[in-house]
């Protein structure tokens, strides 16, 4: 398989998507590794195998529906899996397996007969030190935005996922693209007050258009760079009920076609009338309260 994804939009060729199954037991408080999960596991409210899995068969149908060739991870047992987006991205031709958060180490194993398709020299794992997951990474073509929380009490933040050393990493990885560090705000235990990844906050869309979620950024001048970069006629800004809905968190299968969550009303409807975007819905509203949505559990592998 030669990879290649450039960007967020371009029409997908390839993709692979989480697995609902075997998830295992609600996990504790303590278990639980973003504030969604947190808030929902303190609820009762955490989603049931069958909604997630109702959910991504969903997913997957639309995906069929543009013959997107779609490939699933092998189902480990009594293990989340649903969001593929944290165990590796690609930028060119290349993958890199991120070096995710310790409890969910095994889950990489699980795409050992994806990797068998992609030429060894293509596939790149960091160094221990470089902390990175994809839902941090952004990309522009030649623009990478990447998420990041530098504060010294990082480690304290179970949030806090991609790191300047990685990010310095990447750079060093890929000379030709222009990478732009944007520093999120963390917050392990309250949804609405912090964010997990970067497409938790901002997404591009279409051609030239991005949603963005103002407050997510610790710095003012992270937001201005945006709205300069795209220029504001061309941004969407959500609130914080809809960040905290994750509504920045859609997947665009080409420029012209993006799946959302059924209940974006909204947006959806900014996109389909104000952009001319085909906005394909699904329910996914349960899967949502993991800390994810559609971004997140899918990894591109090609696009054209």
């Amino acid at each position: 398989m030669i990879l290649n994804i450039q960007n967020e939009t371009a029409r997908l060729k390839t993709v692979v998507l989480g697995q609902p199954y075997s998830i295992g037991k609600v996990p504790s408080l303590d278990e639980t590794y973003d504030a969604k999960s947190y808030e929902t596991v303190q609820n009762g409210t955490y989603p049931t195998e069958e909604n997630i899995a109702n959910e991504m068969t969903a997913l997957e149908n639309i995906f069929l529906k543009y013959n997107v060739e779609v490939l699933r991870p092998i189902i480990i047992p009594n293990y989340n899996q649903v969001y593929a987006r944290d165990v590796a991205f690609v930028i060119n031709d290349m993958i890199i397996t991120s070096n995710i958060i310790p409890d969910r180490a095994d889950e990489q194993e699980a795409y050992a007969p994806i990797y068998n398709k992609i030429a060894f020299n293509k596939i790149y794992n960091l160094p221990e030190k470089a902390h990175v997951e994809g839902g941090d990474v952004v990309l522009y073509n030649n623009t990478i935005f990447v998420g990041t929380y530098t504060e010294p009490d990082y480690p304290q933040y179970k949030t806090a996922r991609t790191n300047a050393y990685a990010i310095s990493f990447l750079k060093e990885l890929f000379p030709q693209k222009e990478f732009i560090a944007l520093e999120l705000v963390k917050n392990d235990t309250d949804p609405r007050k912090g964010i997990l990844h970067l497409d938790c906050t901002f997404m591009p869309v279409g051609q030239g258009k991005a949603i963005i979620y103002k407050d997510g950024f610790r710095f003012q001048k992270d937001y201005d760079m945006l709205i300069n970069f795209f220029g504001k006629e061309n941004i969407f800004e959500i609130t914080q009920e809809e960040m905290y809905n994750m509504n920045t968190n859609v997947f665009s299968i080409s420029p012209e076609v993006v799946v959302s969550e059924e209940l974006f009303t909204r947006l959806n409807k900014h996109m389909r009338e104000e952009w001319g975007l085909t906005v394909e819905t699904v329910p996914y509203a349960e899967i949502s309260k993991m800390g994810g949505l559609l971004r997140c559990s899918t990894l591109p592998l090609v696009r054209e």
